[in-house]
C-alpha cells in the first residue's frame, strides 16, 4: 500500500491531536466480535413465544393463478396463520422503491421463478416449512417474455398492463422500463475523420451479491397495534416508507431498528422479508422470525442486471478517440427495482474515463419474465465498463500502441466535459492511476516451481486438483481503468440526518452519534466515531443503534454513507461544538480574552484550546451538567435530471476512479485460469481510515474478480427458471481463488466534500473484471466478449 497526497485542502474544522481520530487506521468496534462468532446477527434474533414464518414460491416464471387451497395447510398441527394476497391487511398492497410494482403477495398471476405467493406462520420452522408445501395451487401458463426481442415485439406480452409510473409516458414500450439516450456532438462526421472503427457486442452474466448472512427479521405486534421491526437492510426510511401502506399503518407505529447485518453490497436496499414477517405478526398478535435459506435468498432479493452491450468506437491514426456510439440493454427482470437509476448511470457514465466529444448512446431497461434486477456494487457502470474497455484495447491493437499508453493519451482529467455536459469539477487523475499500476514489479515467472523440480500446485491454474504441473500453462497480463459516480445523482434530494449529543458521564465529557445508517460490514460506525472524536475532542464517543427514531441516513450504497452521513455527523458536531463554545463564553469569558479574540477555538484531548494550543479550559468544567444535543439534515450540492431527450443535465455530485492491473496464469489445454496478482490503484479524496480504505478497494477487487471468471445466476431461457440456486453451483471466490491484491491510493480531496473525502467502495468493482479479461485475452489470443470466462470458452470445446 502507498499513500500519495496533494496540497488540495481538505476541510478539517479541528485538529487531530485527539487518539482515534479521522486519518487513524483505528480497529473496528464490530470487529473482534464478527472473527469470534459472538457477534449477533438478524438471524441470531429471539422472542418468547414467537412464530416462524415461511413462504410458498411459485414453481413458474409466468403463469396465471387460477386457485389457491390453503384448507390441508391449515389443519397442520402448529400453524397459526395461512395468508394468500386476499387476506393482507390494507388497501394498498404493492410495494417497490421507484415504482411501486411489485405485490406482497402475487395476485392474478406470478411473474417470475419464486415469486411468494402465500404464507404460513406456525410455532416451529419446520412445521411451518411442511403446512407451506400442502398449499395447493392451480396456474396456467403464460408465454414467457425473456430478451430483448421478446419484451419489444409489435406483439409482445406485457410484464406489466396499465402502466402508470412515472416513465410510462416516454418509454417506446411498455416492456421498457426507462430509456435515457445521451447525444452529444455529431458522431457522423466525426465517423469520417476517424482513421480506424471497432466495434464489439458484449453480454455480462448476472451477478448475485452473495452476502453470507441470508434475509432474516424478527417483526413483534405492540400494544398500540403497530410494529417494531428489527431487520438487516441497507435503507430504514425507505423500507418504512414501502412498509406502512401495505400494513395499513402510519409511518409513526411502525418502529424499525437495524439488526445484525451479514453483508449486503446492494442486494438488501430492495424490500425482502420485511413486510412478510410483519403482516403475519399483524395476524397473529404473536412476534415472527423469518430467515430464509440459502435457497430462498437467492429468490428472495435482486440481482446485478444481466446486460447486452454494442460498443463502436473511432479513432485518429495518432491515438486520439474521434467517436463512440453504444446501446446498452439491461434486463430488469419482472420488477422494476432500481432499474431506471441503473439505465441512468449505465448511460451516463458509458464512455468511461475518457475525452470524447461526439457520442450518440441508448440505455434501455427491459421488464422479463427473468428474476428482478436491481443494486449491486458498481450500479450500472459496472457493465459498461466491461464493454468500453474491450473497445480500449481492440483499439490499441488496431493501432499497434501499448493498452497503457493509449488510455493515458485519450485519459480524462479536471475540467473535463462529459457527455451529459456536466464537467468533472474535482480531480480525475486517470493517467496516474494507470502508471501506478503498470509501474508495479510484475510477479515473478513460475512461482509453482519448488526446490526439488516439482510443482507446488496451489500456485497453477486448477489448484489442488492437480490438473497441471505447468504445461500448457501461459501468462497473461492486462490493464483497465473505471469511472464511477458516488452518491445518489439525478436530482434525487439526497441527504443525511445526524443527531449529536455531548455531555459529561462519571466525570469525563462523552459524546454520542445517533444515525440511521446501515452498517453492513462497510466500517461506518468506526469513522463516524472517529468523526466525532476529531471535530468534538473527546475520547469516548458512543455509536447509537440506528433505527427510525431519527431522521433518515439514505441508503448504504452508491460509495455514499462516509461522504454523506460521515458529512452530516461532522455537520452536527459543529454545531455542537459553537454551542460548547458558547456555554464556556458565558461561563468563562471574563477570565481570558481569548474566549473572545481568538480566530478559532478547538475542542482537542477533552479541552478548550487555541489554535496555538493554550488550554482555555476544560470540557467537563464547560458542561458541567448541562447536555448539548442537535438533530440536523445535511445535503450535497444539487443534482439535476437527465434530460429525456439528449441526456445532458448535471446529473452526479461526484466522480471516483480506479485502475487494476491483472497477471493471470491460464492452462490452454483445460481452459483454468489462475488470477496470481491483481494491483489496484485509486484515488480515495482523503483516506479517513486507512485500513478500512485498503479492505473496501480489495473487497470490491475481488467481487469483480469473482464476475469475470466464475459468477453467474444461470436462467433457463426455455423457462426462466433460475437453475442454480445454491452455493455449490454458483461459485463465488474463496481464499484459494483469490489473488495478492496490492493497492496505491491517491489522497487528491474534492473540496466540495467533507474532509475532501470521496466514495471508494464501488470504483474497483468496475476495472477489476475487465483487467481480468485483458490479461486472459493477453495470455490466450481469444477475443473472450462475456463474462465470466469459462473453460469452455477456452478450448472451444
Amino acid at each position: 500500500m502507498a499513500g500519495t497526497t496533494t496540497g488540495i485542502p481538505t476541510n478539517v474544522t479541528q485538529g487531530s491531536r485527539t487518539k482515534g481520530g479521522i486519518g487513524e487506521s483505528t480497529l473496528r468496534p464490530d470487529g473482534t466480535l464478527k472473527v469470534t462468532g459472538e457477534f449477533a446477527y438478524s438471524s441470531d434474533m429471539w422472542h418468547e413465544d414467537m412464530l416462524w414464518g415461511q413462504i410458498l414460491r411459485s414453481t413458474l416464471a409466468h403463469a396465471e393463478i387460477v386457485s389457491i387451497d390453503t384448507s390441508e395447510a391449515l389443519t397442520v398441527p402448529g400453524v397459526h396463520a395461512v395468508m394468500t394476497y386476499d387476506d393482507l391487511p390494507a388497501e394498498m398492497k404493492n410495494y417497490g422503491m421507484e415504482f411501486q410494482d411489485t405485490p406482497v403477495l402475487a395476485h392474478v398471476k406470478v411473474r417470475h421463478h419464486g415469486e411468494p405467493v402465500a404464507l404460513v406462520a406456525a410455532d416451529h420452522p419446520e412445521t411451518a416449512r411442511r403446512a407451506a408445501a400442502k398449499i395447493r395451487i392451480e396456474y396456467r401458463e403464460l408465454p414467457l417474455v425473456t430478451d430483448e426481442a421478446s419484451a419489444t415485439a409489435p406483439d409482445a406480452v406485457l410484464v406489466h398492463e396499465n402502466r402508470e409510473d412515472h416513465h410510462a409516458s416516454h418509454v417506446p414500450h411498455p416492456n421498457i422500463v426507462h430509456r435515457q439516450p445521451i447525444i452529444r456532438g455529431n458522431v457522423e462526421g466525426a465517423r469520417e475523420r476517424a482513421d480506424v472503427i471497432v466495434t464489439g457486442e458484449y453480454t455480462f452474466g448476472m451477478q448475485d451479491q452473495a452476502f453470507l448472512g441470508p434475509e432474516s427479521g424478527l417483526a413483534v405486534p405492540s400494544e398500540d397495534g403497530g410494529i417494531d421491526l428489527y431487520v438487516a437492510t441497507q435503507w430504514l426510511h425507505s423500507d418504512l416508507k414501502q412498509i406502512a401502506p401495505v400494513l395499513g399503518l402510519p409511518e409513526e407505529k411502525v418502529r424499525m431498528t437495524m439488526a445484525g447485518v451479514g453483508g449486503a453490497f446492494g442486494g438488501r436496499e430492495d424490500i425482502s422479508m420485511q413486510i412478510l414477517a410483519s403482516v403475519l405478526a399483524l395476524r397473529t398478535d404473536k412476534p415472527v422470525k423469518m430467515v430464509y435459506n440459502r435457497f430462498e435468498s437467492f429468490f428472495g432479493h435482486v440481482h446485478r442486471h444481466p446486460a447486452k452491450l454494442y460498443y463502436e468506437h473511432g479513432a485518429t491514426k495518432d491515438g486520439k478517440l474521434t467517436h463512440m456510439k453504444c446501446k446498452i440493454v439491461l434486463d430488469g427482470g419482472a420488477y422494476a427495482s432500481s432499474t431506471a437509476s441503473v439505465v441512468g448511470n449505465a448511460a451516463s457514465l458509458s464512455v468511461g474515463p475518457y475525452v470524447i466529444d461526439d457520442v450518440d448512446i441508448e440505455a434501455i431497461g427491459l421488464y422479463t419474465n427473468n428474476p428482478p434486477c436491481g443494486a449491486m456494487r458498481g450500479f450500472g457502470a459496472v457493465q459498461a465498463c466491461f464493454a468500453y474497455e474491450a473497445q480500449m484495447d481492440k483499439l490499441a491493437a488496431k493501432l499497434d500502441m501499448d493498452p497503457v499508453e493509449f488510455r493515458q493519451l485519450n485519459a480524462m482529467e479536471q475540467g473535463t466535459i462529459m457527455p451529459t455536459g456536466q464537467p468533472v469539477e474535482s480531480p480525475a487523475p486517470v493517467a496516474e492511476l494507470l502508471r501506478l499500476v503498470k509501474s508495479r514489479p510484475l510477479p515473478p515467472e513460475r512461482q509453482w516451481e519448488v526446490a526439488d523440480g516439482d510443482a507446488d500446485v496451489r500456485a497453477l491454474p486448477g489448484g489442488l486438483s492437480n490438473t497441471t504441473h505447468g504445461e500448457g500453462v501461459v501468462r497473461g497480463v492486462g490493464y483497465a481503468v473505471g469511472i464511477k459516480n458516488v452518491g445518489f445523482s439525478e436530482g434525487f434530494d439526497d441527504y443525511s440526518t445526524a443527531r449529536v449529543r455531548m455531555e459529561v458521564i462519571n466525570g469525563e465529557a462523552v459524546a454520542m452519534v445517533h444515525t440511521a445508517m446501515a452498517e453492513v460490514g462497510q466500517g461506518g460506525v468506526t469513522v463516524h466515531a472517529q468523526i466525532a472524536r476529531t471535530e468534538l475532542g473527546v475520547q469516548q464517543v458512543t455509536i447509537h443503534p440506528a433505527d427510525t427514531q431519527v431522521g433518515s441516513a439514505g441508503s448504504t450504497s452508491a460509495g455514499r454513507q462516509t461522504y454523506m452521513t460521515g458529512g452530516s455527523i461532522k455537520n452536527s458536531c459543529e454545531i455542537v461544538r459553537e454551542r460548547v463554545l458558547e456555554i464556556g463564553r458565558r461561563k468563562f469569558g471574563a477570565r481570558h480574552p481569548a474566549w473572545w479574540s481568538a480566530a478559532e477555538l478547538l475542542l482537542e484531548g477533552g479541552e478548550v484550546v487555541t489554535e496555538d494550543g493554550e488550554v482555555l479550559a476544560a470540557l467537563v468544567d464547560v458542561l458541567e451538567d448541562e447536555v448539548v444535543e442537535i438533530e440536523a439534515e445535511w445535503r450535497h450540492r444539487p443534482t439535476e435530471p437527465f434530460d429525456l431527450r439528449t441526456g445532458q443535465g448535471r446529473g452526479h455530485v461526484q466522480y471516483s476512479f480506479a485502475a487494476h492491473r491483472a497477471v493471470v496464469e491460464v492452462d490452454t489445454e483445460l481452459g483454468l485460469v489462475k488470477v496470481i496478482e491483481l494491483a489496484c490503484a485509486q484515488d480515495v479524496g482523503r483516506a479517513l481510515n486507512p485500513l478500512s480504505v485498503v479492505g473496501q478497494i480489495q473487497g470490491g477487487t475481488t467481487q469483480g474478480l469473482g464476475v469475470a471468471v466464475m459468477e453467474e445466476i444461470i436462467v433457463d431461457p426455455k423457462t426462466a427458471k433460475v437453475r442454480n440456486p445454491s452455493f455449490t453451483d454458483y461459485l463465488i471466490p474463496t481464499i484459494l481463488d483469490t489473488p495478492t491484491i496490492p493497492v496505491d491510493y491517491l489522497e487528491l480531496a474534492d473540496p466540495e466534500a467533507p474532509y475532501g473525502v470521496r466514495g471508494i467502495g464501488e470504483a474497483p468493482t468496475l476495472s477489476s473484471t475487465p483487467a481480468v479479461l485483458a490479461a486472459i485475452r493477453n495470455a490466450t489470443g481469444l477475443e473472450l466478449n462475456k463474462t465470466p470466462v469459462r473453460p469452455e470458452h477456452l478450448t472451444g470445446t
